[in-house]
C-alpha cells in the first residue's frame, strides 16, 4: 500500500488530500486546504504554504507527492503567486524526501475520467466515485488535490516517475 499526498498550488488557497493506494483499491486519508490572508505580504503567505506542506508530511508520512500544474488560459495575472506557490510547495516536498511528479490538468483529467477535457463536475464525480465517498469534496481545490493523488498512484503503476 502506498501513501501519496496529492497538491493543487494556489496562493489564496492550496488543496491538498492524501490518499493509501494498493492496485486500482484507493482509501481516503484525509483532506483539507491551506488558506491564506490576501493583506498579507506574499512572503509570509508563501511561508504559512511552506511550512503547512511539512506539518501535513509529517502528520501522514506519504512517500509520494503529485502536483498539479498551473494552467492559466484565463486569468493570467494570478499565475506569478500560484507559480511562488507551487516552488515553495515543490520545495517543501523536496525537503522531505517525496517522490514527486507535476501533472498537467489534462494528464489528471485523462487519468481520472479517460478524458483530457474533461469539466470540473466530471473529475469531481470520479474522485467520488474512486474514493467511495457519498458527498462532494469541498472546497474544489481539495477534490483537485485529490485528483492529483489519485492521478499520480495511477501513472506510478504503470512506471511514470
Amino acid at each position: 500500500m502506498i501513501r501519496v499526498l496529492g497538491i493543487d498550488p494556489g496562493l489564496a488557497a492550496t488543496g491538498w488530500g492524501i490518499v493509501e493506494a494498493e492496485g486500482n483499491k484507493f482509501k481516503l486519508i484525509d483532506y483539507g486546504y491551506i488558506k491564506t490572508i490576501p493583506g498579507d505580504n506574499p512572503g509570509k503567505r508563501l511561508m504559512i504554504i511552506y511550512n503547512t506542506i511539512r506539518e501535513i508530511i509529517d502528520k501522514y508520512n506519504p512517500e509520494n507527492a503529485g502536483v498539479e500544474d498551473i494552467f492559466f488560459a484565463r486569468n493570467k495575472q494570478s499565475a506569478i503567486p500560484v507559480a511562488q506557490s507551487k516552488g515553495v510547495i515543490l520545495l517543501a516536498l523536496e525537503s522531505k524526501g517525496l517522490n514527486t511528479v507535476v501533472f498537467t490538468p489534462l494528464q489528471i483529467k485523462q487519468a481520472l475520467t479517460g478524458n483530457g477535457r474533461a469539466d470540473k463536475n466530471q473529475v469531481q464525480e470520479m474522485v467520488k466515485l474512486i474514493l467511495g465517498v457519498k458527498d462532494k469534496i469541498k472546497p474544489d481545490h481539495a477534490a483537485d488535490a485529490l485528483a492529483a493523488a489519485i492521478c499520480y498512484h495511477n501513472n506510478s503503476s504503470l512506471g511514470v516517475k
